[in-house]
């Protein structure tokens, strides 16, 4: 990797398995996620990662099926707490190395509050992980308002992975390669679309993979919202713009052109996707964003620390004021321009 003297980045998308977790799966029958066999996971190995990756502190989640496979709400809220108290004791061990996303037992509402309340304020959780779909129910859809109350009220991080979308796989295509990237862009257009953004903006949440299709297909997502509510194309690009982005598996030539085009200065986050993504994989993507043509130091410290420490404070301080790359700045705002002018055009008509 580089030579860094210091491991400086922050990983927002770095998973565990706990032991617990990993018996209730099997117990279920259950050996896989998005097409990949459930890999080893132990803090020895995370830290080994970790050292490679030159992060300095990783925060960990449960990655898909989290408890979804549980229909019974009790049940998913038992493991749920047992996940929570697990990580929560392995963070207080290692806090400056290690912080954790809570799993909430989606999609039974009351008591995914009650965990989001147990989680943040007592266990101290540096945010939660969302399934952008939980046994075919996605978030953004009615009846979640007493959650997205209870996360607002805390100004909470809220990391959202995908899961396997709603119906059968298509033979020959792997889950985690094509379907989660449009699981996270559903979650993402459903929030929008349903105003989720707009009613509680307190909420910080973060989308996984870049936000699946987000960035490179918002215009197209803005104007199908139009179509569907009437709504400005130009508010719901900016609603769009107001995630947070990881670059788990994204820090490609192809794909951090669009990223960085969309995403708001400061909106973007260093991800592994470990152990889920084996190391070389994680390490094909550090490097392709340590490599990136025409990217400023600065810029390129931001997404791998900076921008997390505006997100998790107690993991130091940011800086008061961080300038974005002037060609940034100049992307954001004339694709705000072009998308306010295309609406102007659409009433006018």
């Amino acid at each position: 990797m580089s030579a860094r003297t210091a491991a400086l980045r922050i990983d927002t998308h770095h998973h565990l398995i706990p032991p617990d977790y990993r018996k209730a799966l099997q117990k279920a029958g259950i050996d896989e996620a998005g097409g990949r066999a459930l890999p080893d996971w132990s803090p020895g190995a995370s830290l080994h990662t970790m050292a490679v990756l030159d992060v300095a502190t990783a925060i960990l989640s449960v990655s898909t099926p989290g408890t979804s496979f549980l229909t019974v709400a009790a049940d998913a809220a038992a493991l749920a707490r047992d996940f929570n108290d697990y990580t929560a004791a392995l963070v207080a061990e290692q806090p400056d190395r290690f912080g954790f996303f809570a799993t909430i037992p989606m999609p039974h509402i009351d008591e995914s509050v009650a965990e989001v309340v147990r989680s943040l304020d007592e266990l101290k959780a540096d945010g939660v992980v969302m399934l952008a779909n939980n046994a075919g129910n996605y978030l953004g859809q009615d009846g979640q308002d007493d959650l997205f109350s209870a996360l607002d009220a805390r100004s909470a991080v809220v990391f959202i992975h995908p899961a396997d979308v709603p119906g059968p796989t298509v033979p020959g295509v792997l889950p985690f390669a094509a379907d989660f990237l449009l699981d996270t862009s559903r979650a993402a257009y459903l929030l929008v679309r349903n105003g989720i953004r707009r009613e509680y903006p307190n909420i910080r949440f973060i989308l996984s993979h870049a936000g699946g299709f987000v960035p490179y297909a918002s215009h197209r997502m803005a104007l199908g919202i139009t179509s569907d509510t009437g709504r400005s194309p130009a508010d719901s690009l900016d609603d769009f713009a107001s995630f947070y982005f990881d670059t788990a598996l994204s820090s490609s030539s192809a794909a951090l052109p669009s990223l960085l085009a969309f995403a708001k200065p400061g909106h973007v986050t260093f991800g592994s996707d470990w152990p889920f993504a084996p190391l070389p994989a994680a390490k094909l993507f550090a490097a392709g964003l340590e490599t990136y043509p025409g990217l400023p130091a600065q810029a390129r410290s931001a997404i791998e620390r900076t921008n997390a420490l505006a997100l998790f404070p107690r993991l130091g301080r940011a800086p008061t004021t961080t300038a974005a790359p002037r060609l940034q700045q100049i992307r954001h705002t004339v694709s705000r321009h072009v998308m306010r002018g295309i609406a102007r055009l659409m009433i006018a008509n």
